[in-house]
């Protein structure tokens, strides 16, 4: 079994993929933005990696979603469902969370099946 781990740092990965699956977390960079624009970042980051490690947003399995307001879950209920293609709904959680950061309005958590059986295009991998 091969373990692929991407932007590998002591704490965490940027990505691992195992098993046909990628393994993947979003953060916003936009500290300042409102939690519909920082959910529009993560997706659009989760897009990007999701194709650079051999998926797509229509292949997600799972996903959790940690708002740091759950009363929010609608504004971000609006972003993400239009985002996600229809008919590919994985399994999901949103839980609200203490962030990491004060100014962190999301977090994303998620699985997704890579269906580019060639290697992945990552440039760095452990």
């Amino acid at each position: 079994m091969h373990i692929t781990r991407v932007g590998t740092t002591q704490r965490w990965s940027d990505a691992v993929i195992f098993n046909g699956a990628v393994y993947m977390v979003e953060v916003p960079t936009k500290l300042n933005a409102s939690l519909a624009e920082q959910t529009q970042e993560l997706l659009e980051l989760v897009a990007a990696g999701l194709v650079k490690y051999g998926s797509n947003h229509a292949h997600i399995i799972s996903a959790t979603i940690y708002l740091r307001d759950i009363k929010q879950i609608d504004e971000f209920n609006q972003v993400w469902d239009n985002w996600l293609p229809n008919g590919s709904a994985p399994v999901r959680a949103c839980v609200e969370a203490k962030l990491a950061h004060a100014d962190y309005k999301v977090e994303i958590q998620l699985v997704a099946a890579v269906t580019n059986h060639a290697r992945p295009n990552v440039e760095f991998m452990t």
